[in-house]
């Protein structure tokens, strides 16, 4: 294949929810280009995109994949995207390195919330983005009920330039307002015959013309007075009006199709081709010390990685785009962010599963390499001396964690091998190995992220595991002053061990007075690693214990705290103010205080009115006004309390605080509530005390464990 200048580089993104028809629309714009001999569907699993045996058992994408066409002297780049929001990390990638969003619609469905979680990315990133209205031969296929729905959820900057004829099983000609000719398509599809628009549809091509004229002509003042002038702009003019539109993310053109009966791909591919923006058009992307990097084939060699595949027998796959210079086979990079020096020993164009070699990419295009050593996502590569790192991909938080661990032992290196490769694959991720509550914890998006990750697990890894629901990190703290205090005196021949601590804890609050009664000397405030504070007071009089001895009663505070006395959960926001003691010349020393200070602050800590405290969530729901009850009521018998109710687009926002503890699994729960018409996100708020049965049930719980481990 021959080398593309940027300008002649088109790179697009599919998005739209689960079922509009993105993967069909790809198959219809390869075959239409001649990349495939015929068109791929996703009910016979021969599709170029959807190649993974995941995908073809599901039969819906769950996996970003990139191809690429020419169409008329371009070359487009398509990256078909997933619609579940489970699978947003998938999105987000291909939006940071699209520069074009093709946006599907389902005719007989409108505009369906994964569109609108879609939308938001795009506003984000600030996407020059098209809509195409797909399914127009479903037979309760409605284009007019679908752009009003674009409209009213999207802004008025939605325009058509193209509307069905007729919709459901006859739909066979488009009537596109911006070229003013009508598209015939024969049974198959592909090219159709361009003839003149009927005379009983004139009246209609002539509203919406002149609306799309004055939609562009409102977005560029040279054009206004044009039309103003003149009273029209010739074709040439609006396609320049629509590109500068485009790049300025101002007009959102709409376009038809049937993707599986092939029409319509061809006439939104020229589209492409000659109005959307080029890479080298776009604003230069931003480093992260704040330069400007502009898509310039003679600038500095600079890659950035946006996603890894792990394949079987080969290895890391790594897709970049070239956002200046020239790559070429053999050249050597600096990953600014490892400071590792990795060989372009291979390039490639991605056909799906397939990879085409090439021996360079330009400014702007997408390709991919193999075996890069120390190179993930996020990471920027350049020629050396260059000194660039571009921003990186913000992934959205986990909504869903759960406990992972393998049914068979000795299976925990493997497994941890593999949870490192799950993160590779997918930033949107995470896991971590909790000291705190003795889990390997796995975050995900949600129920259906969980299940590819599973199945990933055992068909791929060859590992059987289990989920369990993860422990909640309470944290202990206390709710009025108390005392203690404890000898520790140990005799065994030869050097004994002595020392006794006498000290008083009191509930921390930021600005609260010295201790009352005390001689204070000094104090320590300590951060603590879980959250809060530690503060640890010298009210020493009389060197009753000498000073060198406090760091090891602050070493047995702080070991208590962090198994706390009440649960075993960790203590927080204390104050510690140790004010009298005793010492022995001979027998005390550092182990002898530790013990007596861990033993005084457990018999303090338990008459201070110990309290169990829970992790309180923030959580934000997205929905229809139409469920708005039903997903407060669910809320409220989870314990939360909620905050308020506010317009979020098209979509009602509840805000609600609720208890970790009520939010396992609610992803899966939302989605059956609302028939997968909600989101939802979660943020850590707070803690709070938890009910008193459950502090009851937790204590007896922990009572037990501490009577059967000794």
């Amino acid at each position: 294949m021959p080398t593309y200048d940027s300008k002649h580089v088109k790179n697009i993104a599919l998005l739209g929810h689960a079922g509009s028809g993105k993967t069909t629309l790809a198959e219809s714009m390869l075959y239409q280009a001649g990349i495939t001999k015929r068109p791929g569907s996703v009910a016979a699993k021969n599709t170029v995109s959807d190649y993974h045996e995941l995908e073809t058992e599901r039969q819906s994408s769950v996996f970003a994949s990139l191809m690429h066409t020419t169409w008329k002297d371009y070359k487009i780049n398509i990256i078909d995207t997933p619609g579940y929001d489970d699978f947003i990390g998938e999105v987000i990638s291909a939006l940071r390195v699209a520069d074009t969003g093709v946006i599907v619609l389902n005719a007989a469905a409108g505009v369906e919330v994964g569109t609108d979680i879609i939308w938001e990315y795009t506003e984000a990133f600030k996407t020059p983005s098209l809509f195409v209205v797909n399914k127009l031969d479903d037979a309760d296929a409605d284009f007019d009920k679908t752009l009003q729905e674009a409209r009213s959820h999207f802004g008025s900057s939605v325009v058509a330039v193209q509307y069905p004829v007729q919709t459901g099983p006859g739909f066979n000609a488009i009537i596109d307002v911006l070229t003013m000719v009508m598209y015939q398509y024969g049974a198959d599809g592909g090219k159709p015959q361009k003839l003149p628009i009927p005379e009983e549809q004139k009246e209609k091509a002539d509203l919406l013309h002149k609306e799309l004229i004055e939609t562009i002509a409102s977005n560029d003042e040279g054009l206004m007075e044009k039309y103003f002038d003149k009273g029209e702009l010739t074709e040439e003019e609006m396609k320049d009006g629509l590109h500068t539109s485009m790049i300025k993310h101002d007009i959102f053109p709409l376009f038809c199709a049937s993707a599986e009966k092939n029409m319509g791909s061809g006439r939104i591919m020229s589209f492409i081709d000659y109005i959307c923006p080029a890479p080298n058009e776009m604003p230069p992307q931003k480093t992260k010390s704040g330069k400007e990097l502009s898509c310039d084939a003679k600038g500095p060699a600079c890659i950035f990685v946006f996603k890894t595949i792990i394949e079987p027998h080969i290895g890391e796959l790594s897709l970049f785009k070239v956002y200046s210079g020239t790559v070429k086979t053999g050249a050597e990079l600096v990953n600014e962010n490892t400071g590792v020096t990795e060989k372009i020993n291979q390039l490639f164009l991605m056909e799906g599963h397939n990879r085409l070699p090439v021996q360079e990419l330009t400014a702007g295009d997408i390709g991919a390499t193999i075996k890069l050593r120390s190179t993930h996502v996020n990471n920027t590569l350049h020629e050396k001396g260059a000194d660039l790192e571009l921003q990186p991909i913000r992934f959205p938080h986990p909504n869903l964690t759960v406990a992972i661990s393998a049914v068979n032992k000795g299976d925990e290196e493997k497994l941890s091998q593999a949870l490192h490769t799950l993160q590779e694959e997918d930033a949107s991720v995470k896991f971590e190995a909790s000291p705190e509550l003795k889990q390997t914890l796995l975050h995900c998006q949600g129920e259906l992220h969980l299940k590819v990750l599973q199945w990933k697990i055992e068909r791929i890894h060859k590992l059987d595991v289990k989920f369990e629901k993860p422990k909640i990190p309470y944290r202990e703290t206390i709710g009025r002053r108390a005392e203690g205090s404890y000898r520790h005196k140990k005799q065994s021949g030869g050097a004994g061990q002595f020392a006794e601590v006498y000290m008083r804890i009191e509930p921390w609050y930021e600005g609260m007075p010295d201790p009352e009664g005390l001689n204070l000397r000094a104090k320590e405030t300590h951060d603590l690693d879980w959250g809060g504070k530690l503060v640890f007071c010298n009210c020493i009089v009389g060197g009753v214990i000498d000073a060198r001895f406090l760091p090891s009663i602050l070493k047995g505070v702080m070991e208590k705290m962090q198994s706390g006395p009440l649960t075993g959960c960790r203590a927080r926001d204390i104050r510690v103010s140790v004010y009298d003691g005793k010492m022995h010349d001979v027998d005390s020393n550092d182990i002898s205080f530790k013990i007596a200070g861990l033993h005084a602050f457990r018999q303090a800590f338990l008459d201070a009115d110990p309290q169990l405290l829970e992790p309180i969530y923030r959580v934000e729901v997205i929905c229809p006004d139409e469920m708005v009850g039903a997903v407060m009521g669910d809320l409220q018998t989870r314990m939360g309390v909620v905050e308020g109710i506010d317009a979020e687009g098209h979509f009602q926002k509840i805000t609600a605080k609720v208890p970790l503890a009520q939010m396992h699994q609610y992803s899966s729960a939302l989605r059956s509530l609302t028939q997968g018409r909600a989101r939802f996100s979660m943020n850590f708020d707070s803690y709070a005390p938890v009910p008193y049965e459950t502090q009851r049930k937790l204590m007896e719980a922990y009572s037990k464990h501490e009577e059967l481990v000794g």
